[in-house]
């Protein structure tokens, strides 16, 4: 097998990969995330999760913690918030933090890299992840969300006949109605993103990865951080390929970047944010998740 036919391999293998965990996750968490809020009154979340409450956003980085999602899985939970009408930062916190605070994530580092380096990590992800949402909250990006992302879609309850019926449906398959009606909304997005992200992890050598992202070149944590958008990489897999690219060579303060960038923000992730958020709050959320990369990345080289 020649070079480009394994780097056909790789995208197609990756793509399909992608396509099936993408939609277990997908359909799973929405499904979890209906059944959560049969049996949570909405009001109940908006107290937990309310912006008035300073407290608020550092719960919602806890939440996001201890919960083990991608960033793209982290989609159908923040819609979950958004129709409980949950506080807007507080929303952005968990969405920013759920991905790079995963146990998975957090976990690996501590083996791979130690403790000392593990806690630098979480107390950025952390602290950015807060100050990020309680400023995008007060600079009025709330307005950048899609109207239609806060409503629920409809039940259709007709019979075979094709006569509306008046007896209710069972609620666990009225919850599995609007997860499939979620999940057909966002599937154009899902494939597009998959497609594209698959196509350049498949095309994009490593080597060129590690010698534009070596100690020796200025703009290395930078490059790092971008380029670790259009790589989707799960948790299981950026950790230990760090590990990889930082023994041959590349500087551990562009590895830093390339964790939160491929971690925190992902091109299936973008694509699927346009169902819920308009250009501006997508642009703004990339700002975020880059300038959190960088930042890392420079002061971990600096103090470390």
């Amino acid at each position: 097998m020649n070079i480009t036919e394994n780097m056909v391999f790789e995208a197609l293998h990756m793509f399909v990969f992608l396509a099936i965990e993408l939609t277990v996750l997908f359909l799973l968490i929405s499904y979890l995330v209906g059944v959560l809020q049969a049996y949570i009154p909405p009001d109940k979340i908006r107290d937990i999760l309310s912006s008035k409450n300073g407290k608020g956003y550092i719960i919602a980085g806890f939440l996001g913690a201890i919960t083990p999602f991608c960033s793209c899985s982290t989609i159908p939970f923040l819609k979950g918030l958004l129709r409980a009408k949950a506080g807007f930062g507080t929303m952005m916190v968990f969405l920013f933090a759920s991905p790079l605070l995963n146990p998975i994530i957090i976990g690996l580092f501590a083996v791979t890299f130690g403790w000392k380096v593990t806690v630098f990590y979480f107390v950025m992800a952390m602290g950015v992840s807060v100050v990020a949402g309680f400023l995008l909250e007060k600079l009025g990006f709330e307005k950048y969300i899609r109207p239609e992302a806060y409503v629920e879609p409809k039940i259709s309850r007709c019979s075979a006949s094709g006569r509306k019926e008046s007896k209710p449906v069972n609620k666990w398959f009225e919850i599995w109605v609007v997860t499939w009606a979620d999940f057909k909304k966002v599937l154009p997005f899902l494939v597009g993103g998959i497609a594209v992200g698959s196509l350049i992890y498949g095309f994009m050598p490593t080597e060129f990865v590690v010698r534009v992202a070596s100690d020796g070149n200025p703009l290395a944590i930078p490059f790092a951080a971008i380029i670790g958008i259009p790589l989707y990489i799960r948790a299981e897999a950026v950790i230990p390929l760090s590990a990889a690219l930082a023994a041959k060579g590349m500087g551990l303060g562009a590895v830093m970047a390339l964790v939160i960038g491929s971690a925190g923000a992902s091109l299936t992730e973008v694509v699927l944010l346009k169902s819920i958020f308009k250009n501006q709050m997508i642009v703004a959320f990339l700002v975020v998740i880059l300038s959190m990369a960088v930042s890392a990345g420079y002061l971990y080289s600096y103090l470390f």
